[in-house]
């Protein structure tokens, strides 16, 4: 029985570490490729930038830190019209029901 015990344990080792293998190789090549697609789209966005969005005298990061920053400052409006929006129609609503129209 304990030589059951043993040679079972010895598969399951086996396997187990072909399985680690096979997800070590399978792990390593996807972060080599993400790596190199994620290096050659900075390398775009980068040369994006600089041809068509960088002002005089502007490096291509301050210009990508001004566009996050732009960005950033238009969601806020968005965020504030939004509201300013549900807010209004919220006081329709309610000046329907006292009024009877709803």
């Amino acid at each position: 029985m304990a030589d059951l015990k043993k040679g079972t344990e010895e598969i399951a080792q086996a396997v187990t570490g072909g399985f680690q293998k096979i997800e070590d190789g399978v792990v390593g090549g996807y972060k080599k490729i993400e790596s190199t697609v994620v290096g050659a789209f900075k390398g775009v966005e980068d040369k994006f930038v600089a041809r068509y969005l960088l002002h005089e005298g502007e490096t291509v990061e301050d210009a990508k830190a001004r566009l996050a920053a732009e960005q950033a400052e238009r969601e806020e409006a968005q965020k504030a019209e939004a509201e300013k929006r549900a807010a209004e129609q919220t006081t329709q609503i309610e000046a329907s029901k006292h009024t009877g129209r709803l």
